[in-house]
């Protein structure tokens, strides 16, 4: 299996607590997590939309939102169903809704991991 590619926001408490636990669940190596934060960090597309959104690359396709989680789950073999599952019809759709309202009330939950 092609290694993933996970570009996360450092700066962000809420994304380091669960990038942490995905590095931990990660024991295959199978990830490689990039802060695209970092102006070191090469990203494959604007660093303002990596930063705004979750994005992973899986066999060379920058995934965005939904795609992005549901490709790091399949990575990990105790995610891999749930990974799966968001290949079924209509799920993609329904967790980008769900993301959606999530990073409306993200800059509240960040205020309070920090």
């Amino acid at each position: 299996m092609k290694q993933l590619v996970v570009w996360y926001d450092r700066s962000c408490p809420l994304c380091r607590r669960e990038i942490m636990l995905m590095r931990r669940l990660d024991r295959s190596g199978r990830i490689q997590f990039v802060d695209a934060a970092d102006p070191g960090t090469s990203c494959p597309s604007d660093r303002a939309e990596m930063l705004a959104r979750f994005h992973a690359m899986e066999n060379g396709e920058l995934l965005s939102g939904a795609a992005a989680f549901a490709a790091m789950w399949r990575a990990i073999p105790l995610l891999w169903p749930l990974g799966m599952a968001a290949r079924l019809p209509g799920a993609e759709r329904l967790l980008n809704w769900a993301y959606g309202h999530f990073l409306k009330i993200r800059p509240r939950l960040q205020g309070m991991f920090e």
